[in-house]
C-alpha cells in the first residue's frame, strides 16, 4: 500500500507515541543502493531480489517449520523510495527471528549493493544484543534506522548523517545517507561480533532446532501431516488457544469428529523443539471417543514398561489430534493460507475415502517407508534441573552425558557462559543503576575528581551490624550487663565493622562508659535501681517449670561488676509483658533486644507466681 493512501492515524503513529510493532513480530527492510538504476530498472531489480530471497529461504529452511509466519518480502513505495519489506509474527519461537536475521545476512552477501535492516517490538534488537559494545554516542534515543547489514557485516550510520544532531533517522534519511555520504557509515567489529553472536550456530542450528517423536494418531491424519508437515504449527497453536465453551459439542456422545481413533498408526512426526514443548506441556480432557482407547492402554501401562511407552505416545497423539480437530472447526474463518490448504486437503482426502474406502489410505508398511519413519529423538532436553544448570555455568558435564546433544550441548554451554559474562559486565559497570545501564548525557562533563571518587568509595564501604554485641551494650547501659566494667565488655572493644574500621577509637570507648555511668546514676536517683534491696532469683523445678522468689542481698557489685534488678522494676516489666497476651509489645520488644525471652504466665497476674 502506498503511504499516501494510509489513514492519518497510521502515518508514523500519534504525536509523542511513535508507531511500534506488535509483540513477537519482526520487521525487515531491503534497499538497493545504486545511483545508476532508474526507477523502472530498480523495480526490476527489487523483484529479482525478492525471487532470490525466496530461493535462498527454500534452500536453507526446506525442512524447517515456522512457528507462525515465514520469511516473506513484498515491494513497497514510500516517500519516493522503492524497497522490499517483510513482517513476520514469530509467536513464542524467538529462533524464527534469528533465522530471519541469518537469511538477511546471507542475502546481502549475494549482492554488494543490497542493504538490510531488521527490528522488532523492542526496537533495534541487534543493538540491544551489542549494548556492551556500541559507541557512546549511540543510545535508544538516536538509534532508529542507523543499523544496517551489508555484505554480511553490520554497519552503523553515524551522527554525520543528521548534521551531528542527536536524533533518530527516518527511513528515507537513512537511505539518502547510504547513497550520498559513505563517510557517515562505520563498521565496528566488536559491535558486529556481539550482535551476530547467535548466528555463529547457523546454518546447523536450523537442523538442531528440530525434534522427531513417534506418536500414535489416526491414519488419515498421518497422511495429511506427511503431505504438509508445516501444518503442525497452526494445529498446536489451535490446541493451545482452544475455547472449551465453543468446542463443547465435540465432547458429546453424538459428536462427529473428523479424526476418530478407529484406525490408529504409530508414526514419527517432525516438530520444532518449541512446538513439541508446547504440545507436551498442555493438559486437556480427551474426546469421549478417545476415553476408552486411552483407558485400555493405561491399564496395561501399570503392569508393563513397554505399554507405558505406548500410552505416552497415544496420549501425545491424542493431544495433537485434538489440535487438528479444533483447527478443522475454524478453518473456514481463518486468514492463514496454510490452514486453508489443510482444509482443502482434508476435504479431498475424505472424498477419496468415500469413493475408494480403506484403499485410499496407505498401509502400515508404506508408512514405515516414509523418511524418518522410525526416528524417535531423546526428550532429555526437556528436563532441566538446578544441578545441571550449575554444571553448565561452571562448564562441567556429567560423564554419562558427555555426548548428550540436549541441555549439556556445546551450544547451550556457550549461551549460558555468554549470559553470565554479560551479567558480570553489567555488575562491574559503575554507570549502571537499579533500573539498568544508565545512558550518558553527551552534553555534560562526566569527569569525576579524585576527592569525589574517594567519597564514593567511603559511601560504598560495607557495614555490618552485630545484634548480640548491641544487646550486650544495651544491657550495660541499662546497668544490668554482666560484662559491665570487665575488660571484655562491649564498651571496651569495637562493635561496628566496616570495610576499613574494625575497632572503636579509645575516645569513643570512654564516651560510652561515661554515658553508661550517667544513665546508671540517673536510674538510681529515681529509684529504678536498688543496690541493697530485694531482688529476684529464678529457680528451675522438675518438668522444666520455674519459680521467681524474693531474697535479700548485699548491696555490692559482683565480681563481674554486675548489678541486681530492682523488684519493682521486674514486677512492672513482667506485668507489662503479661498484658501483651502473647502479642508483640513494648516490654517484649525491649526484653528481646536485651536477649531475654520470657515464657508465658497463663495462671495469674502475680509476678512471683509460677511461670509456665
Amino acid at each position: 500500500m502506498d503511504e499516501s493512501q494510509r489513514p492519518k492515524f497510521l502515518k508514523g503513529g500519534f504525536q509523542g507515541f511513535p508507531k511500534q510493532l506488535p509483540d513477537n513480530t519482526t520487521n525487515y527492510v531491503l534497499a538497493v543502493i545504486n545511483d545508476n538504476l532508474e526507477t523502472r530498472k530498480l523495480l526490476t531489480e527489487l523483484e529479482h531480489i525478492r525471487k532470490l530471497a525466496s530461493e535462498l529461504c527454500e534452500r536453507l529452511t526446506k525442512e524447517y517449520i515456522w512457528q507462525r509466519d515465514g520469511f516473506q518480502l513484498q515491494v513497497m513505495h514510500n516517500n519516493g523510495l522503492h524497497y522490499l519489506q517483510g513482517t513476520t509474527n514469530y509467536g513464542d519461537s524467538v529462533e524464527d527471528e534469528w533465522l530471519i536475521v541469518f537469511l538477511l545476512r546471507e542475502l546481502t552477501r549475494l549482492r554488494s549493493d543490497l542493504w538490510a535492516r531488521v527490528t522488532d517490538g523492542d526496537g533495534e534488537f541487534l543493538l540491544i544484543e551489542a549494548a556492551n559494545a556500541v559507541p557512546k554516542w549511540l543510545n535508544p534515543e538516536v538509534d532508529s534506522n542507523r543499523a544496517w547489514i551489508n555484505q554480511g557485516q553490520l554497519k552503523l550510520i553515524t551522527l554525520d548523517a543528521s548534521q551531528a544532531q542527536k536524533r533518530p533517522l527516518s527511513l528515507d534519511e537513512a537511505v539518502h545517507a547510504l547513497q550520498t555520504n559513505t563517510r557517515s557509515v562505520e563498521h565496528y567489529a566488536e559491535v558486529e561480533n556481539e550482535a551476530f553472536y547467535r548466528l555463529n550456530r547457523y546454518p546447523q542450528q536450523i537442523t538442531d532446532s528440530l525434534h522427531f517423536s513417534i506418536l500414535t494418531i489416526p491414519r488419515k491424519l498421518a497422511v495429511l501431516i506427511h503431505s504438509r508437515p508445516s501444518i503442525i504449527a497452526p494445529a498446536i497453536e489451535a490446541f493451545g488457544t482452544r475455547n472449551p465453551v465453543s468446542l463443547e459439542p465435540l465432547h458429546q456422545h453424538s459428536a462427529q469428529t473428523r479424526f476418530p481413533p478407529d484406525d490408529l498408526v504409530s508414526v514419527s512426526i517432525k516438530f520444532t523443539k518449541v512446538l513439541f514443548a508446547q504440545l507436551k506441556s498442555q493438559q486437556c480432557t480427551p474426546f469421549l471417543s478417545w476415553a476408552d482407547v486411552l483407558q485400555a492402554v493405561r491399564d496395561k501401562a501399570s503392569e508393563d514398561d513397554t505399554a507405558k511407552k505406548d500410552f505416552e505416545r497415544m496420549e501425545a497423539g491424542m493431544k495433537l489430534t485434538s489440535g487438528f480437530e479444533y483447527l478443522a472447526t475454524s478453518a473456514d474463518a481463518s486468514n492463514s493460507r496454510l490452514v486453508r490448504e489443510f482444509a482443502i486437503l482434508l476435504d479431498d482426502l475424505e472424498v477419496d475415502i468415500q469413493q475408494d474406502g480403506a484403499e485410499a489410505l496407505p498401509t502400515s508398511e508404506v508408512i514405515q517407508s516414509w523418511p524418518h519413519a522410525g526416528r524417535d529423538d531423546d526428550e532429555l532436553w526437556l528436563d532441566i534441573n538446578f544441578e545441571d544448570f550449575e554444571n553448565e555455568l561452571e562448564g562441567r558435564k556429567k560423564a554419562s552425558k558427555a555426548d548428550d546433544t540436549g541441555f549439556g550441548s556445546a551450544a547451550a554451554h556457550a549461551d549460558l557462559q555468554k549470559i553470565v559474562s554479560r551479567f558480570e559486565s553489567f555488575l562491574n559497570d559503575e554507570s549502571a543503576g537499579v533500573d539498568g545501564a544508565q545512558l550518558e548525557d553527551m552534553d555534560k562533563d562526566d569527569d569525576v575528581s579524585d576527592d569525589q571518587e574517594t567519597d564514593s568509595e567511603d559511601e560504598d564501604a560495607e557495614v555490618t551490624f552485630d545484634e548480640a554485641l548491641f544487646a550486650s551494650m544495651m544491657k550495660e547501659m541499662m546497668g544490668i550487663s554482666e560484662f559491665s566494667g570487665s575488660k571484655d565488655s562491649p564498651a571496651s572493644r569495637g562493635h561496628f565493622k566496616s570495610g576499613r574500621i574494625s575497632d572503636v577509637d579509645d575516645d569513643d570507648s570512654k564516651e560510652i562508659q561515661e554515658l553508661s555511668a550517667q544513665m546508671r546514676a540517673e536510674l538510681n536517683e529515681h529509684g529504678a535501681l536498688k543496690l541493697g534491696g530485694k531482688s529476684q532469683s529464678q529457680k528451675t523445678l522438675k518438668g522444666g517449670q520455674s519459680i521467681v522468689q524474693e531474697q535479700d542481698e548485699v548491696s555490692e557489685e559482683s565480681d563481674d561488676d554486675g548489678v541486681d534488678v530492682d523488684y519493682n522494676l521486674a514486677k512492672n516489666l513482667l506485668e507489662s509483658f503479661k498484658s501483651q497476651a502473647g502479642l508483640a509489645g513494648p516490654a517484649g520488644n525491649i526484653l528481646g533486644l536485651m536477649g531475654m525471652q520470657l515464657p508465658r504466665d497463663e495462671q495469674n497476674n502475680d509476678p512471683k507466681a509460677r511461670v509456665q
